[in-house]
């Protein structure tokens, strides 16, 4: 839950901000009101576009204000890496713009590592670094040390990249919201999309839970839901979805102020002086039919991860892909995002001990923190470990932007931006081809994104 403070991330329980009449058209229709579709929305006003985003519970209710408030280059897949340093300017831009609302502060991100294994992996982005001209460098264990003052020997060493940085979801995505409906963007909460509406094969619109409103194009960034709706339109999205645990510390003296994680944790300074920490090497998956269908392209990653995750028999009533779950309903009939308005999965309390127990031993002068509160959220994930943003050749005028991977919030505006000139119909900036939607039915070899 969200304290008075507004120091946790959104709920339920969080006020209505959002509530824009229904339009009863307009060009374009979101679908979806974490950091992907509300920057769309932004630069699709801005272009001119009428744009609509509806959301069926909160504005960042779910992963956009769950995650850990990194915005890294450090250690993403190469194709991801210049819409990322592109995003980083949008982000300070979007700073600016709402008077500092979005915590956004360069503080840089260090991957720290305990053994050899670790070095080398982390070293393994320098490459990619230097390709793109990020000054990502490596550290000696010595110069660690110095970098926490002193306070730890833990690490034999680590690579920083300076020029990262941080906001605070729960402000961020929000702010950029009002941003949006200054702009033009109309924004509309506690409104589900049961169903696109669509005629000879082509988009024309969206059924809400409000009535429909016609658009000739729709974006679908639904994060952990976006599946559910597309296959009720003949569209299969390959995705799962993992849960992920992070607490809030009360302030604390940590000689460093940027983002950092090794093997076993993450920690990021907060604004209001506390710490986000996680644990870095353990997710909880709930076992669903989704998991069965699909099964063979997630393989190597279940492999690959299989240590690393904590499996369960079902989710609790009301999650996508819960046992008991609707798979069909009628658009003139309640649909399952009206029945959970926003997936709050309960944190792993055995994670919470863990973070305060792996922090005690990596900083033993500051001993265990105490915890303000602990949340979870569930994280859209495809087989590649990298998103789909593309739009759909069966269905025209739908267009994904979903499966982000634990990598949307920091690359959020970047890729808020294609779309944007994708609708438009302009060059786009960069090269999406790693993003197609196509290359989990062309016969292509997936290609495993890096798990850092």
């Amino acid at each position: 839950m969200q304290d008075a403070a507004g120091h946790s991330p959104i709920s339920r329980n969080t006020p209505v901000r959002f509530r824009d009449t229904l339009p009863e058209a307009v060009d374009v229709v979101i679908i979806g009101g974490g950091v992907i579709g509300v920057f769309t929305a932004l630069y699709l006003a801005r272009a001119g576009k009428s744009v609509l985003l509806c959301e069926k519970g909160r504005v960042a209710g779910e992963q956009s204000s769950r995650n850990w408030g990194w915005l890294r280059q450090t250690g993403r897949d190469p194709a991801e890496v210049p819409i990322m340093m592109q995003a980083l300017d949008l982000w300070r831009d979007a700073d600016t713009e709402t008077g500092g609302k979005t915590g956004f502060n360069v503080c840089g991100v260090t991957y720290l590592a305990r053994n050899e294994h670790e070095m080398e992996r982390r070293e393994a982005w320098l490459p990619v670094a230097r390709d793109h001209g990020i000054s990502s460098t490596a550290l000696s264990a010595a110069k660690v040390s110095d970098l926490f003052g002193g306070q730890s020997r833990s690490w034999i060493g680590a690579v920083q990249t300076p020029s990262d940085a941080r906001a605070e979801p729960w402000q961020a995505v929000p702010a950029v919201a009002e941003l949006a409906q200054q702009d033009g963007a109309l924004i509309r909460e506690d409104c589900a999309v049961r169903a696109l509406d669509q005629t000879a094969g082509k988009i024309t619109g969206v059924v809400t839970e409000q009535g429909r409103v016609l658009a000739e194009q729709v974006v679908l960034a639904g994060g952990a839901w976006s599946s559910m709706l597309a296959r009720q339109h003949g569209v299969m999205i390959p995705q799962l979805a993992v849960r992920s645990t992070a607490a809030r510390t009360v302030p604390m003296d940590v000689p460093s102020a940027g983002n950092a994680a090794d093997g076993g944790l993450s920690f990021r300074r907060r604004q209001d002086g506390g710490y986000t920490l996680a644990i870095t090497d353990k997710q909880g998956f709930y076992i669903g039919p989704d998991a069965f269908r699909h099964l063979r392209k997630f393989l190597p990653m279940v492999l690959e991860n299989v240590s690393h995750t904590d499996f369960r028999l079902a989710a609790p009533a009301g999650f996508p892909d819960a046992w008991r779950t609707p798979r069909r309903w009628r658009a003139d009939q309640p649909s399952p995002f009206e029945t959970t308005r926003v997936l709050e999965p309960s944190p792993d309390q055995r994670y919470v001990e863990r973070m305060q127990t792996r922090f005690a031993d990596r900083f033993p002068s500051l001993g265990r923190p105490q915890i303000c509160d602990a949340w979870a959220g569930m994280i859209d994930a495809m087989p590649d470990v990298v998103p789909v943003v593309d739009q759909v050749a069966s269905l025209p005028g739908l267009i994904l932007a979903t499966g982000m991977s634990g990598h949307g919030f920091g690359i959020g505006p970047g890729f808020g931006r294609a779309i944007a000139r994708m609708i438009c119909g302009q060059q786009p900036e960069h090269d999406l081809n790693r993003f197609r939607f196509g290359r989990f039915s062309d016969g292509s070899k997936l290609v495993m994104g890096p798990s850092l």
